[in-house]
């Protein structure tokens, strides 16, 4: 019989990256089985109470036999007022003898009945683990929960500074247009991420692109029917080998991150969308981090108001300035919002905190989502068939709104540009007038943009499906790690 093999996954902490993780290795499973995951979980002082909650539900219940989860011990706290490069480095950093000694418990009681350990699989930021799988003489693989196009931005501008000795930072500010292999479109400088635009940033962020170099392949959450061109174009002998093999969803995300008190809000929405009719109801929720200034509330409750349309709106209270930690619900929103908008916007629109994301987007009466384009969410929905107006807000998400808008015609836009620091703080306000036309343009029906997202949804569905792309790029993974 063939041996079993075990993989480690080691995800940077955080929602985002730990979900991914988990559905990855719960997919991984499913497809073979004699196949073991063992994901090693790292917590940051700060994690938000859904990531308590969804680690919680992952001990209590896990996703298979064959999956297992380990929460690493605490590291020394580590001062929370850091630049944001620094405090991730070093966070990682502080994991790597904790991920070293139980990966040392894995393998000393290995027997003929224990798995062999056949790699690592590691995500973007914990680069620096490559070093302790090589010290176990096993291959990294790397999970990239973004999408393949801003992993070729991260190739070729590691490459532009390695080889030409170019500065990235320097095009902060600058209305400089990039050619890069990954997209059809000149990129403008105003899109990169917020990293790669401050020196320190850049640093850290290209230094673990040069080592994505060392692994023995990506796998990518993506489909190749929805970024063929940069999956292509990432196809150059120089790239380790890439698998594409999304979309990688936890549809079950809002019952495992969630609360009594969670579970009656999501029914109180769910009641209130079955009294809306189809595809009337714009969503606006921006993610885990999301969250804005009182002058940035009142622009959008009065763009809201303007269009006149009916509305689901997630909003969140920003933790206290300087200080990171997640956004919370407010107590009373009559305080940063317009006086008299909840009782005028009675009937036609609804204001919540903490918001069941995947439920929202899977329900009929959603027609569509103003988001910050996260590529989780983003995956979500186009999964769900519902257009995006964009307003992305940090890490990536200034560049996933270009390609949706420019690059894939799958979204609008409300603004592209807009961007905030790691405390949340933000210099731009956008105004009401530019939400209300996004949200009027997404919300048009029978629109050629609604046609190309029902479309783009059915594909995503094929893929995964047997003999679909995504689902033959996993098998073509595991074949290398059952060599």
């Amino acid at each position: 019989m063939e041996k079993a093999s075990e993989l480690v996954f080691i995800p940077s902490a955080g929602m985002g990256h730990l979900v991914s993780a988990v559905e990855m290795a719960r997919l991984l499973v499913a497809r073979h089985d004699r196949l073991f995951i063992t994901v090693f979980i790292m917590k940051l002082p700060f994690d938000s109470k859904g990531t308590e909650s969804y680690i919680a539900s992952l001990e209590a219940s896990p996703v298979s036999p064959r999956v297992n989860f380990i929460t690493l011990p605490k590291v020394p706290t580590i001062d929370k007022h850091m630049s944001p490069n620094s405090f991730r480095n070093q966070f990682i950093e502080s994991h790597k003898t904790h991920v070293k000694n139980a990966v040392a418990e894995l393998t000393e009681s290995e027997s003929d009945s224990r798995p062999r350990l056949a790699g690592f699989i590691i995500d973007m930021f914990c680069t620096t683990m490559i070093d302790v799988a090589d010290e176990f003489g096993v291959p990294t693989y790397m999970f990239f929960t973004s999408p393949a196009a801003f992993l070729g931005l991260l190739f070729s501008l590691q490459r532009i500074r390695d080889v030409y000795n170019k500065d990235v930072s320097d095009f902060k500010d600058s209305d400089a247009e990039l050619a890069l292999p990954t997209f059809v479109n000149s990129v403008p400088a105003k899109v990169l991420p917020s990293v790669l635009l401050d020196k320190d940033g850049a640093r850290a962020i290209l230094g673990y692109a040069k080592r994505f170099r060392e692994t023995k392949g990506i796998l990518v959450n993506t489909f190749m029917e929805l970024e063929s061109h940069a999956l292509d174009s990432l196809s150059d002998g120089e790239t380790p080998p890439l698998y594409p093999v999304g979309p990688i969803l936890n549809l079950k995300s809002d019952d495992s991150q969630s609360g009594s008190e969670q579970a009656q809000q999501k029914s109180d929405v769910l009641e209130w969308l079955d009294d809306q009719p189809p595809s009337s109801v714009v969503f606006l929720c921006f993610g885990s981090m999301g969250s804005f200034g009182e002058d940035q509330v009142r622009e959008i409750a009065w763009g809201l108001e303007r269009s006149g349309l009916r509305f689901l709106w997630s909003l969140r209270q920003s933790p206290p300035k300087e200080t990171v930690a997640s956004p919370s619900d407010y107590s009373d929103p009559k305080a940063v919002l317009p006086e008299g908008f909840l009782d005028r916007a009675v009937g036609i629109g609804k204001v919540i905190g903490w918001a069941p994301q995947v439920a929202i987007l899977a329900h009929p009466a959603i027609g569509g989502f103003v988001s910050h384009c996260g590529w989780n969410s983003t995956l979500e929905s186009l999964w769900f068939g519902v257009p995006v107006a964009t307003w992305p807000m940090y890490a990536e998400q200034q560049l996933n709104a270009f390609e949706l808008v420019r690059e894939l015609g799958l979204a609008v836009e409300i603004n592209m540009e807009y961007r905030r620091d790691f405390y949340g703080e933000s210099p731009k306000v956008v105004k009401a007038e530019e939400i209300e036309r996004g949200i009027r343009e997404v919300m048009v029906q029978d629109s050629d943009l609604r046609k190309r997202v029902k479309e783009t949804s059915e594909k995503s569905k094929k893929a995964l499906m047997d003999g679909g792309s995504s689902h033959s790029s996993l098998g073509h993974f595991l074949d290398q790690i059952f060599l």
